[in-house]
């Protein structure tokens, strides 16, 4: 699962809905503009069965469709599953050999890449709930119950305790406030209605934000713990319906876990790899960071949380505050509920792997196609990550199959399974840090698949026209109500998540034919003509956002301006150079495609900036990226963003004028890329 990925991923990492992860859960590389044109004709290949004479090239897009294996991905899938595999454990470690081994079985040169850095593990954790004038306490077990029949009851006492990592050890004896979602504008609320939050444990449920995001504010707020649980509401599906085994939700004790880390990679060396004798933090630096939490956490049951709300007085909380139909009435408090909360945190290095096989071009092995997917979960992992592994080894079974036919890309194509994620994109990370100069001069693109769930079912149209039609990004995951829990196994994959593994082939199927386009065309799919239509809605919500300032966007508009007449010049060039192709007038080795190829694959560098986000220095990337206030999902704009919220909460001249900074910085950017794609010198 995941946020924003380190290497510019499509993933944006997402919960159960709402929201839907992007996640879209950071990257120092974007994913380089797909246009709507490539994704139709790619999408249409679904639909195409053709046969080649033998005095024709193989048509390999087709040829590649007509191998989906469903059941391939369905026994990857249970292999990978076995056994939960938090990263840093011996079963991690077997999942990355057994990644290793798919690959070098199809002739693939593959290779594990290990890392040393900072990961956490629980060691105690309790909460008990005390009501004064209550002769009993409630000590809550904090386990998540195994179902009946469960196939995999032996491996479930292999599951790791519930816990945040990272969380701060501690031990706090308090009221219980609740906060809703525990967004910056829920405390914001309790604080309206005069209820003090200093010094309290904070109850606030999961659906808008992030653990990481919900413990943070609650620290702002001056909590002292945070317990955050699944709301029935969420996951829990219609009043009376069943959970799983018997339907896809959540059951009452299930426990949704999480890593509280706000930052990327490995937290002993920020910013740079971590590689062997690299310069590094302590551990007591890195965890007394603000990208730290600060304070003791705990992820609980919706059935832990019923009891919490039944012992809380206070105000009634408003109505969008509260539970499902015929829950019981949420209050805020404080109190007189009180909750002692105790976590102890083992706070360690461990070793991390991230695994990669290569497929090297035969004309331009100097650019690289990269796929990837994480590996590690937190429990199981059938849907995240491992359904988006298994579709990616049927993928490469499927180029293999190509290849004892001839085919050889032109591109490069690396398969990237990384470790670490759950904790923060760490294994991503690590790698990118380290190939940072090679892979920002030879990236063509990167394409991630988290959670394998496009939907093949509607044959009367493309998998395209289906994200249209639900009003859905082809970089948004729909949710899932087992997220992050023990019940994210095989059996839940199997009878709810994709019976059939109908979806697991259409995801490799949609990943694998992008990725022949780029790897295989001789002149790159971009076109940045659909992105200056997205920048000028972006700039719109911008400029609904400062109205009534003094606080201008016309730097905005006349970049994007000069980036639409660049767009169309190089489209022009494009035709130009295709016609030449099919005529025969220009080679397919030609500088002329080559220097054309660089300036499509350098424009979207240009939209990064070395300083990075205001208030997240680390995201490079000026145009998408993660909020200071929301780091799960997308944002446009995101220092414009920030620097607004920022500004709304000074109210200052300086503030304001700090805006306009950050939307010339934007501006800026947007006009360097419009440089880059004129291929000129001003």
């Amino acid at each position: 699962m995941s946020r924003l990925d380190a290497t510019s991923l499509l993933h944006t990492p997402s919960p159960p809905s709402p929201p839907s992860k992007p996640t879209t859960r950071r990257r120092l590389l974007r994913v380089i503009s797909i246009t709507l044109a490539v994704l139709v004709a790619c999408l249409s290949l679904l639909l195409l069965v053709v046969r080649s004479s033998p005095t024709t090239p193989p048509n390999y897009g087709s040829l590649f469709i007509s191998l989906a294996s469903n059941d391939t991905a369905a026994r990857h899938l249970r292999a990978l599953t076995l056994h939960p595999h938090v990263a840093g454990t011996r079963a991690n470690s077997l999942t990355a050999a057994y990644v290793r081994d798919a690959f070098s079985a199809l002739s693939i040169p593959s290779h594990i890449t290990p890392y040393s850095v900072l990961l956490s593990y629980p060691i105690h954790r309790s909460l008990s709930l005390a009501v004064p004038g209550r002769e009993t306490t409630t000590s809550f077990t904090l386990s998540q119950e195994t179902y009946p029949n469960d196939p995999y009851a032996s491996a479930t006492a292999e599951v790791m305790p519930t816990f945040y990592a990272y969380a701060a050890s501690g031990s706090v004896s308090a009221e219980a406030v609740y906060a809703n979602y525990g967004r910056e504008e829920d405390f914001a609320y309790l604080a309206s209605r005069g209820v003090d939050v200093a010094g309290k444990v904070a109850v606030a449920r999961y659906g808008m934000i992030h653990c990481e995001d919900i413990v943070h504010n609650a620290r702002v707020a001056g909590a002292a713990a945070a317990v955050v649980y699944t709301d029935p509401l969420q996951y829990g599906g219609a009043p009376g319906e069943a959970w799983f085994p018997s339907s896809r939700w959540l059951p009452p004790t299930g426990v949704q876990v999480g890593s509280l880390f706000r930052g990327v990679g490995d937290p002993t060396t920020p910013m740079w790899g971590s590689s062997e004798g690299c310069e590094r933090m302590s551990v007591e630096e890195a965890m007394a960071t603000d990208d730290m939490p600060g304070i003791p956490a705990l992820p609980v049951s919706a059935r832990d949380a019923a009891e919490i709300h039944a012992s809380l007085g206070g105000d009634a909380a408003p109505a969008d505050w509260q539970g499902r139909e015929g829950s019981p009435v949420y209050r805020l408090g404080p109190g007189p509920a009180i909750l002692n909360l105790t976590y102890t945190g083992n706070d360690t290095m461990a070793t991390i792997e991230n695994v990669f096989a290569v497929i090297e071009g035969a004309e331009e092995p100097d650019r690289y196609v990269i796929l990837g997917n994480h590996r590690d979960a937190w429990t199981f992992g059938a849907s995240d990550p491992n359904s988006g592994t298994a579709a990616m080894i049927e993928l490469a079974e499927r180029l293999s199959v190509l290849r004892k036919q001839g085919w050889r890309p032109r591109r490069t194509i690396i398969f990237c399974s990384w470790d670490a994620e759950e904790y923060g994109l760490t294994g991503s990370t690590e790698w990118v840090e380290e190939n940072r100069e090679m892979l920002s001069s030879r990236a063509v693109a990167y394409l991630n698949v988290d959670v394998s769930v496009q939907d093949p079912d509607n044959s009367s149209q493309t998998v395209y026209d289906s994200w249209v039609k639900s009003n859905i990004s082809p970089s948004v995951r729909p949710g899932y109500p087992v997220y992050h829990s023990l019940y994210d196994d095989f059996v839940w994959m199997e009878k709810f998540g994709d019976p059939g593994f109908r979806r697991h082939a259409a995801a490799a199927s949609i990943w694998g034919i992008m990725a022949l386009r780029l790897a295989d065309e001789e002149i790159l799919p971009f076109n940045y003509k659909p992105y200056t239509s997205e920048l000028e809605e972006y700039t719109k919500v911008v400029e609904n956002e400062i109205r009534g300032t003094a606080v201008s966007c016309s730097p905005l508009h006349s970049a994007i301006r000069a980036l639409k007449i660049a767009a169309t010049k190089i489209n022009g060039e494009r035709k130009e150079l295709q016609r030449q192709l099919l005529s025969n007038q220009l080679s397919k080795d030609s500088m002329k495609i080559r220097a054309l190829n660089d300036r499509l694959m350098q424009a979207e560098r240009a939209f990064t900036n070395r300083e990075g986000l205001f208030k997240q220095e680390w995201f490079k990337h000026l145009v998408y990226g993660p909020s200071e206030q929301n780091d799960w999902e997308s944002a446009s704009f995101p220092g414009v963003g920030n620097a607004i919220a920022s500004a709304r909460s000074d109210n200052t001249t300086k503030s304001w004028k700090f805006v306009q900074h950050e939307i010339h910085r934007v501006a800026r950017a947007i006009t360097q890329a419009s440089v880059v794609l004129t291929g000129s010198l001003t």
